[in-house]
């Protein structure tokens, strides 16, 4: 039993799994994970159901693509859908101010983003006038959402997963590069990217297994606050998977390409 304790110890330690875990409670990653969760509900969510309701296709919007993200189906598909469906006049009820407020929130997301990825990398924070930055990831991530929407109704199969998955890995590939200013290599972002994607899969399939009950459940005792509650809850693991993926990319690269990372 002791060689055995012994040989899982150095393993453990060969692998430098400690230094993962270190780096993820420096960063502290629960607790980005959860201002990711927060910002998401408060300005992404609104931003993309504006971009529903303006869809000339007409084809689901925000709805559907939250409903597949978190791979739902029948009772609890239709319990996200009816609280995320955009009203018929959504966009004749938008003022200019809550334009404004949604831009000013979607760049302070963008920014949120930006910060954790520069504390992975270690790398100083970004001067004030890279807000454009942050803008233009916001606004590649809302076309990147947008066309995964247009997938889902489009293609089927093993296309649609093909697709979905080597656009969402040029995604947070390109998205890394981008908010960090092009000071990493391409080279040293792509096992984060890759990372990213195989941990939002993961996520999925645990979505449907443990949130999709839950949230029939939950509409049935708290109503619409209780899905809300568990989109919350599937968006904090999002934040946990965009912002882990990336560490595990710079904990690859460090330990075990042999080289540093730019």
């Amino acid at each position: 039993m002791k060689r055995f304790l012994r040989a899982t110890y150095r393993g453990w330690d060969r692998l430098k799994a400690y230094e993962l875990i270190r780096r993820g409670r420096d960063i502290e990653l629960m607790h980005r994970a959860l201002g990711f969760a927060t910002l998401s509900l408060v300005t992404l969510a609104p931003l993309l159901i504006v971009v529903a309701a303006a869809d000339p296709l007409g084809r689901g919007g925000f709805a559907s693509w939250l409903a597949d993200g978190m791979g739902l189906t029948g009772r609890s598909a239709h319990a996200v859908t009816d609280i995320t469906t955009p009203p018929p006049r959504v966009l004749s009820t938008t003022s200019v101010w809550g334009a404004v407020l949604l831009a000013v929130f979607g760049v302070a997301f963008g920014g949120s983003v930006q910060n954790g990825y520069e504390r992975i990398w270690n790398l100083p924070p970004g001067p004030w006038h890279r807000v454009w930055r942050q803008a233009t990831w916001l606004l590649v991530l809302t076309a990147y959402l947008y066309q995964e929407v247009q997938n889902h109704i489009a293609l089927h199969g093993w296309l649609r997963v093909t697709v979905s998955l080597a656009t969402g890995a040029l995604f947070f590939w390109w998205g890394q590069h981008f908010l960090l200013g092009g000071h990493i290599r391409w080279r040293d972002l792509l096992p984060g990217a890759v990372a990213t994607m195989a941990g939002l899969v993961g996520l999925r399939v645990f979505s449907s297994l443990v949130f999709m009950p839950l949230i029939v459940t939950n509409a049935v005792s708290y109503g619409a606050v209780g899905v809300v509650l568990i989109i919350e809850s599937w968006l904090t693991g999002v934040g946990f998977v965009v912002y882990g993926g990336a560490l595990f990319g710079r904990w690859i690269c460090a330990h075990h390409f042999h080289r540093k990372p730019a």
